[in-house]
């Protein structure tokens, strides 16, 4: 894999066309920036909120509903080593459903880089959900790693509240839909500060229509899907296209890795 743009300041001796980067490398490419470097709206919270999808060339997202479709070794390399450093894995509903997430997210030579620089074992789980249309008994309740965050609404059905209660930890965030806002603070006030979506489009498209996302990592797989995969971003009507810097790509095997920071509306 090479490097081709080198985003925010991150100690790599020689970016530029880089061949058979580490992991170390790519977790150091992947660093967010520093405070300073931060729009100002956005840094007040600790945070920093990053997206990380694929998409064919041709803009599907996933193929037969699914997005592991699309990956390439190197975006699977990728997907697990932007977890690695995560406090928050976040995700939506629709996703978990799609996807699984049921056990462990991260691998043990994950954990024990994390251990080694004080961090938890293992990124803690929130999941988006305004409905808790979820399953109880689904692996990623029955098996988690650590005990999920659900994220919600207080209009969410009072049964499935109490038997969500029962496995995960229940948190308000709106009253009809999860708010991207109070979704920052709840986690802001729970000490973590590098948030890691891995979607969906839904999450996505709330955070975009808010103003509230810092960063999509988007791998571009060399394939033409076709279909009806839909798109990385879904459920917004952005009162204007939201605009993006280009601050890392990498390539490997005809797939590109970008890596964008989102500006200020």
């Amino acid at each position: 894999m090479r490097a081709l743009v080198h985003p925010y300041p991150s100690g790599l001796a020689s970016p530029t066309l880089t061949a058979d980067l580490t992991d170390d490398d790519l977790v150091a490419f992947y660093a967010p920036p520093g405070p300073d470097q931060r729009r100002g709206d956005l840094s007040r919270d600790g945070l920093w909120v990053r997206f990380n999808f694929v998409s064919s060339a041709d803009g599907a997202a996933t193929v037969r509903g699914r997005s592991d479709g699309l990956g390439t070794p190197a975006d699977q390399r990728l997907f697990a080593l932007l977890r690695r450093p995560a406090d928050v894995i976040l995700v939506g509903a629709g996703t978990v459903r799609a996807e699984g997430y049921g056990g462990d997210l991260v691998s043990a030579e994950d954990r024990a880089w994390r251990e080694s620089r004080g961090l938890p074992s293992h990124p803690a789980v929130a999941l988006v959900s305004g409905s808790l249309d979820l399953d109880p008994e689904s692996t990623f309740f029955t098996s988690p790693p650590v005990r999920p965050l659900v994220l919600t609404t207080t209009g969410a059905d009072a049964g499935r509240r109490a038997a969500l209660g029962e496995v995960a930890d229940i948190v308000d965030c709106g009253t009809h839909q999860a708010e991207p806002a109070r979704i920052r603070a709840v986690l802001a006030e729970r000490g973590h500060r590098l948030v890691h979506s891995e979607g969906g489009p839904t999450l996505l498209g709330a955070f975009t229509a808010a103003g509230l996302a810092d960063e999509l990592c988007l791998s571009l797989s060399p394939l033409l899907a076709g279909g009806a995969g839909g798109r990385i971003i879904a459920g917004a009507d952005l009162a204007r296209p939201s605009r993006m810097d280009l601050v890392g790509m990498l390539e490997e095997d005809g797939a590109l890795f970008l890596r964008y920071r989102v500006t200020a509306p």
